[in-house]
């Protein structure tokens, strides 16, 4: 009977405190089952997460080093890898237009020559660098364009001036920008003062051939000159190209030889090229920061130095504080905290306004050196400057 018993029931305490060896209950089981299944639920989050943060990282070091990429793609030295400079066929034909591309290539720039659509042209070609990981490198058109207008053309051109039915250099221009639209036109003309030192000395002959010659033979002469057509004058010139730089936002540019128009090549394709890397400089992040050199802000690095120069430029900021004055004031006393100190040693409010007033300003050197001292009125307002709780004073009000 003692036996039924114990097998009746099984959770029943024994005698002398031990218990029966008895597997786990089924509930017991489903929640252990449970605990595992969400501690694995739970590391598998775990790892999930990490392995999310993991390339989040990643993407941000990549992002990192694309921006790196593009902005060192900006700088000097650096931006002339990513520019090519495209020169139109009829140029290299055109006497000289070899020495262009000599000068190109010596300056280690990468040239390529194709047919455009404005013969006797240089345009230019970057190689975008994006700061975005999926975005591959591209290349764009520059807007600028440099064209090549012979020394009789150009001339024909100015002498027809405003003539209808004619190609004049505002026609010119216009035609030009009709088959490159958004482009920033330049003209370049060689050899423009040996034709002006040419006629001087045609000039000089034919007045030379009046004196000794007939008067009706002088006469001739001057027909002779006057149906060439292409004889100008500097005023002429001069007019015609102020003219279309006006009307047309066009700037022509003259040159002695070939050799000059290849170094103005060089040096254009510099201009173009660090282009980017200038405006950025020139727009400054934030509205507010000025990064002039005359107003910029003091660089003050983490030992302390250049805290000085900002404790005067401080002082320089009252009304009628000269650079003299301001040096004299923070020569005394090097910073604001010295200068509190001092005005909680004084003992009246009078001694603390005119604590500054005796303090020599010098000026100048030797026989035009001068001397004064800073006197009340500012000594005054620095000190309320300096002491004040209300941010709406006026300093210049205050009595």
């Amino acid at each position: 009977a003692s036996r039924s018993d114990s097998v009746d029931q099984p959770c029943m305490p024994l005698a002398g405190g031990a218990s029966p060896e008895t597997s786990p209950s089924p509930s017991t089981a489903k929640c252990s089952q449970k605990k595992r299944e969400a501690s694995c639920q739970a590391a598998w989050q775990r790892r999930k997460e990490r392995e999310a943060l993991r390339r989040q990282k990643e993407e941000e070091k990549e992002k990192k080093r694309a921006l790196a990429k593009m902005l060192k793609a900006q700088r000097p030295g650096e931006c002339k890898k990513y520019i090519t400079v495209v020169l139109d066929q009829v140029l290299l034909q055109v006497e000289g237009g070899g020495q262009i591309l000599s000068a190109l290539q010596a300056a280690n720039y990468s040239c390529v020559v194709e047919s455009q659509a404005v013969p006797c042209s240089i345009t230019w070609r970057r190689k975008t660098v994006s700061s975005q990981m999926e975005q591959g490198d591209e290349w764009t058109e520059e807007k600028n364009v440099l064209v090549l207008l012979r020394l009789e053309e150009f001339l024909s051109m100015e002498a027809q001036g405003c003539s209808e039915g004619l190609e004049t250099l505002n026609s010119y221009a216009d035609r030009v920008m009709e088959k490159m639209p958004g482009k920033i036109l330049a003209l370049a003309v060689v050899e423009v003062e040996k034709y002006f030192r040419a006629q001087s000395k045609k000039r000089l002959r034919q007045a030379a051939a009046s004196v000794s010659q007939e008067e009706e033979q002088g006469k001739k002469g001057k027909k002779r000159v006057k149906d060439s057509g292409l004889e100008t004058t500097r005023m002429d010139m001069e007019e015609a190209l102020v003219d279309l730089q006006l009307g047309k936002q066009v700037q022509v540019s003259f040159f002695e030889s070939w050799e000059e128009l290849g170094e103005f090549a060089t040096m254009f394709t510099k201009a173009v090229a660090e282009a980017p890397y200038k405006r950025a400089r020139e727009n400054p992040m934030f509205s507010f920061c000025l990064e002039e050199k005359w107003c910029r802000g003091v660089k003050v690095d983490r030992s302390g130095k250049g805290l000085f120069e900002v404790w005067k430029r401080q002082i320089e900021q009252f009304n009628r504080v000269s650079p003299e004055m301001a040096e004299a004031i923070v020569t005394a006393y090097p910073s604001p905290q010295l200068l509190n100190q001092a005005y909680s040693r004084c003992s009246s409010e009078q001694e603390r306004e005119n604590m500054l007033a005796n303090i020599p300003v010098h000026r100048g050197d030797g026989v035009t050196a001068t001397s004064r001292r800073i006197g009340p009125e500012v000594s005054r307002r620095i000190y309320v400057q300096m002491t004040s709780h209300d941010p709406d004073l006026y300093l210049d009000f205050t009595g």
